[in-house]
């Protein structure tokens, strides 16, 4: 019945057939196309020498213990055959902990003739390749890093003549919201140098693989093809390529990973690998949704049913939901991951809708992918206001129920929200400010506050300027808020230039928009500056000073972070990095060797003094400052002048 449930409504609107020519071109030219093993190839010498192959045809016997696989390779083990209820699949298991780069083959037969030596069904050639220099030892992004988020499609078409594909269902429609734009890898590419002298050193980029609906498929999470990049962006070799010219300006590549769910035309819903593969399988094309109530998984008091709802229930009927409890989907997914890791060379991986997956298998999933990759990260969308619940999924938090995770960072919602809420309200006693310094206070909630990701808009986020109603002092605050906090930023595409979109409700597709410049229509460019205004300009040249600041201050990367509460609408911070090798518990904001930045954030519109005596415990003997965005010399022996609402950013010289 499940292998069923989407036939009807999908067979006949694909036009492609799932036997692809990219799977077919990754065997041998003797092997018919009818054939997948996934993944393609492997690598010797991984941490893990396990390996789990999936093959698929309809040429298989109905009975699989009819099946036979002999390997003709060096140090390569058959661990064992697995199976499922569909006789269309088979799972091979090697070990090849003893085995070196090298290309071997699988004999796949048929013994039920019962034949001494049966005649293989295949002979599939099977390639472990040699991994890059230095690949486990990799590092991920930190805190001296600068996330940079881009929607592909929106971002810059560098190859127009891609942007419709024969086997592709969705066409480029560019004046349609929702539609395809044609934004690329190539058009990423072609701006890596704008991205670098921004001062960006990672880029977040939404997912690139293969999303294959008829509709609505150009933001990337609807995946049909979990090892294939989608033609409309480009091909695998493009992903490499890319990553690889990043790296050499200092910038790594972090990939958007979906483990939750797929989209309804991926390959598998034509024929699934077992009537288990999927939780709460579609009946009559309508499927069981999930409640979104995220905090059901880890409530003392919370109800089993309540729990599957929220972790089996569909997002939407385009993307039906993986059952990660499937000990084979599971070791599938974690494969999958580890394999982008390698075969790209990615920094980094942003997990979507965490929370949302099998909890037992989140946690396989981050340690197989950290085990592999120790000093790698991992990213996981948490979307919530509350600490707490954020926390119960970062690595190091002691859980009453016991759940433990490897997962190092989490997307920091709830300072986000506040972020945003308390550069919007007036000033007063609980308002304003206060909230969000107290909300800064709820970091003893987490293992690691400091590795959590900040941000200050996202492509599921209305756009940081619109929300603060176009105040480009609030909005200079926000990101050096964001820019400068104890935390690993993220910026937007975009924002620097100012990009705007509704500020109630969800208009992915207007926040999406495309960025100016990255299209052949656009009459302003924002890589080259060309038509932009001078208000536009303003905070471009404010991002790219800020950025390439931050990426020079070890003290805005990994210093100690001290704040004073909010007074008369002025929110006074200070990032602090000892130069005293010897261990002490002083914080290094009070000793006088450190170096010290100190944020200023103001919001009365009339000039007035801060007395800087209340802060003398920091700023001790020093008694003057380099003002990071302009350059000026700031005395500290008398009180400082703000001039009007704003933020000042000031590089303590050490006396």
């Amino acid at each position: 019945m499940i292998r069923q449930y989407w036939l009807i409504a999908l067979y006949f609107c694909l036009v492609y057939s799932s036997f692809n020519t990219a799977y077919a071109n990754t065997l041998a030219p003797n092997i018919s196309s009818n054939v997948k093993l996934e993944p393609a190839f492997w690598w010797a010498e991984m941490q893990n020498p396990e390996l789990q192959l999936m093959l698929y045809s309809r040429d298989l016997p109905s009975s699989p213990q009819q099946l036979k696989v002999d390997i003709e390779g060096k140090g390569i083990t058959l661990k064992s055959l697995e199976h499922t209820d569909n006789p269309h699949y088979l799972f091979i298991n090697l070990d090849l902990s003893q085995a070196e780069p090298q290309t071997f083959e699988l004999l796949i037969s048929n013994t039920q003739s019962g034949a001494t030596n049966p005649k293989p069904l295949y002979r599939l050639p099977y390639t472990l390749q040699t991994r890059a220099k230095g690949s486990r030892e990799r590092q991920g992004f930190s805190n001296k890093d600068v996330i940079y988020l881009i929607t592909p499609d929106r971002f810059a078409n560098g190859n127009p003549s891609n942007d419709n594909q024969a086997d592709m269902l969705e066409r480029i429609a560019p004046d349609n919201a929702d539609g395809r734009h044609g934004g690329d890898i190539a058009g990423i590419s072609q701006q890596l140098d704008y991205l670098a002298k921004l001062g960006v050193t990672q880029l977040w980029i939404n997912p690139l693989l293969e999303n294959n609906q008829a509709q609505y498929s150009y933001h990337g999470y609807s995946i049909t093809d979990l090892y294939r990049v989608d033609p409309r962006f480009g091909s695998n070799e493009d992903y490499q390529a890319l990553v690889a010219k990043a790296k050499k300006l200092g910038i790594g590549v972090i990939k958007d990973v979906v483990v939750n769910h797929i989209g309804s035309n991926h390959w598998w819903l034509k024929d699934l690998p077992s009537k288990d593969w999927l939780n709460n399988p579609a009946i009559e094309n309508m499927p069981r949704y999930t409640s979104h109530r995220r905090t059901t998984v880890q409530d003392p008091y919370g109800a089993a049913q309540d729990k599957a709802d929220f972790v089996d229930g569909w997002f939407t009927d385009t993307m039906p939901d993986l059952n990660q409890g499937n000990p084979k989907l599971a070791t599938y997914l974690i494969q999958n991951s580890i394999w982008w890791a390698e075969y790209a060379g990615l920094s980094g991986i942003r997990e979507d809708t965490y929370s949302y997956a099998d909890k037992d298998f989140l946690a396989k999933w981050s340690k197989a992918v950290m085990e592999e990759y120790p000093n790698f990260n991992i990213v996981g969308e948490e979307w919530t206001a509350n600490p707490i619940t954020v926390s119960y999924w970062q690595k190091g938090k002691i859980n009453t129920d016991g759940y433990t995770s490897d997962l190092p960072s989490l997307m920091d919602f709830p300072l986000y929200e506040k972020l945003i809420a308390s550069l919007n309200e007036p000033e007063g006693w609980d308002t304003g400010f206060i909230k969000l310094y107290e909300m800064l206070a709820n970091d003893v909630v987490y293992a690691e506050p400091s590795k959590l990701v900040l941000f200050e808009g996202n492509h599921d986020t209305n756009r940081i300027f619109s929300l603060v109603k176009e105040n480009i002092d609030l909005y200079q605050m926000a990101l050096t808020y964001v820019l400068t906090a104890k935390r690993i930023p993220q910026l937007f595409y975009g924002t620097e230039v100012l990009m705007t979109s509704p500020t109630e409700g969800r208009h992915d597709g207007v926040v999406r928009s495309d960025f100016p410049g990255g299209f052949a229509n656009s009459k302003v460019n924002g890589f080259s500056g060309q038509g932009l205004t001078h208000t536009q300009l303003q905070a471009q040249e404010f991002v790219r000073t800020l950025l390439n600041y931050r990426k020079h201050s070890p003290a805005l990367q990994t210093g100690d972070l001290l704040h004073f509460v909010p007074q008369d609408g002025v929110y006074v911070q200070f990032r602090c990095l000892t130069n005293n090798v010897a261990p002490t518990k002083q914080h290094a904001c009070n000793q006088a060797d450190a170096d010290k930045v100190m944020v200023i954030y103001h919001k009365n519109d009339q000039p007035q003094p801060l007395d800087l005596a209340r802060f003398n415990s920091v700023l001790g003997n020093s008694v003057s400052a380099k003002s990071v965005l302009t350059g000026d010399k700031i005395m500290l022996n008398q009180p400082l002048k703000l001039p009007h609402a704003g933020v000042i950013l000031l590089e303590i010289q050490n006396q």
